[in-house]
């Protein structure tokens, strides 16, 4: 077993378990935008916008977001702990990839809870 402090979870099988939950509520939080689209009968600006102020959505999104994010970061430290030898530039890429994690983060919630 491979201990790094640079991994999200614990182990393997927790990070397998991680991506996989993730993936599960990405998947219902397709199924709930279509739902609407499909159930709705007009969509217009001001349905758009009323649908998104609802507080079970603006939670669902950010919940989506963050399983996103989570998702993303796993995959993407497996690809660089992979491919990438050079201990240095897989730091820098992996800064790199944080930053602009929390910056979706940060914008996302705000764009959210803007509405």
């Amino acid at each position: 077993m491979v201990s790094n402090a640079s991994a999200l979870g614990r182990n393997g099988v927790h990070e397998w378990l991680l991506v996989r939950a993730s993936a599960i509520v990405i998947c219902l939080y397709i199924i709930y935008i279509l739902g609407f689209v499909v159930f709705a009968h007009t969509l217009t600006y001001d349905v758009w916008r009323g649908f998104f102020t609802l507080p079970t959505t603006k939670v669902f999104t950010l919940l989506t977001l963050f399983c996103v994010l989570v998702h993303t970061w796993i995959g993407m430290w497996q690809v660089l702990t992979d491919y990438i030898k050079s201990l240095p530039l897989r730091l820098l890429l992996q800064l790199a990839i944080v930053v602009v994690l929390m910056v979706y983060l940060l914008y996302g919630t705000v764009v959210v809870w803007g509405v």
